[in-house]
């Protein structure tokens, strides 16, 4: 039976614990980026750049100037609040207050700036899906139900984020990415135009990734480090492999270390397991893989009267 004895004990236990790390407590009147609000950003990143498919009043096309408006002006204070939340919480910021705010909002003019130019990438990726899918309908079907365009599309904007050195707010975007579809994009990678993950389900895209133009890649892909025992040690260091323009990779295939590279218009079989530079142009595939297939013996029940 649970006591008011067993209760004390354990508070008084999780109580020292407390004291004994710092890490458990925030820093004093601050508190972590909210998970929930950045959520609620994605969301409004989305219907700007989607107004007809998930804004609710769909106003982006009878009223774009006061939809933009009232989006953007409410999506720049949020996220700025979230951004001074981050800085707040980074480890030896060394900035006061009224820097951090200045910073805050000067990242959030650029970042809003770079709306334009993340929206026609994107629209890119949706052609390379159409392109690249003849299951593919409409590329409106593409925008609004394909979970590949969806991990794409968050990654864009986390990693203009990551590429100003924003603590965790690009790292909570692509999670939230990676819960929501299976698939798991470092906001770090450097990825290029007409981009399409078919399927999509299991793939892992590294930190220092480097990908190219108009590649295509399959379910449980994984573009990885071959060792990570080092640490934090391997920190700004290439630990992932570069695949340059025109490649596809086909299902359940791992490519690793930072000095791999995956030369242009190469296809990438399924299942194949690379370590090494492949040349340009190559054609990839794993062989002699034994399929045994055993006919079932039919047997007759068992008799009672046997």
């Amino acid at each position: 039976m649970f006591s008011e004895e067993n209760l004390n004990e354990i508070v008084a236990n999780i109580a020292e614990n407390y004291s004994n790390e710092e890490l458990f407590y925030m820093k004093e009147g601050h508190q972590m980026p909210n998970r929930s609000s950045i959520i609620h950003i994605i969301m409004g990143l989305r219907e700007i750049m989607f107004p007809g498919y998930f804004d609710k009043e769909h106003l982006g096309q009878s009223m774009p100037q006061f939809f933009l408006g009232h989006k953007l002006s409410n999506l720049y204070r949020e996220l700025a609040a979230q951004i001074r939340s981050a800085y707040y919480q980074q480890e030896k910021c060394g900035i006061n207050e009224t820097e951090i705010r200045e910073q805050a909002d000067k990242i959030c003019l650029e970042f809003f700036s770079a709306f334009p130019s993340i929206q026609n990438l994107i629209m890119k990726d949706v052609q390379a899906a159409f392109d690249g899918d003849p299951a593919a309908r409409s590329k409106e079907e593409i925008i609004f139900c394909y979970p590949g365009l969806l991990a794409i599309f968050i990654y864009r904007f986390a990693h203009i984020l990551y590429l100003k050195n924003i603590p965790f707010i690009p790292r909570i975007m692509t999670e939230y990415a990676h819960a929501h579809t299976g698939i798991d994009i470092n906001p770090g990678a450097d990825i290029g135009e007409y981009f399409f993950i078919d399927h999509g389900t299991g793939v892992v895209i590294g930190e220092t990734t480097k990908i190219g133009n108009n590649v295509k890649i399959y379910q449980g892909v994984t573009l990885g480090a071959l060792s990570t025992r080092s640490g934090q040690l391997l920190r700004d260091v290439k630990r992932h492999p570069t695949i340059e323009d025109n490649v596809t990779i086909y299902s359940n295939s791992s490519i690793l270390g930072g000095e791999t590279v995956i030369g242009k218009g190469s296809v990438i079989g399924g299942n194949a397991f690379i370590t090494e530079s492949i040349p340009a142009g190559s054609r990839v595939s794993v062989k002699n893989q034994e399929i045994t297939i055993t006919e079932k013996q039919s047997t007759k029940p068992d008799s009672l009267f046997d």
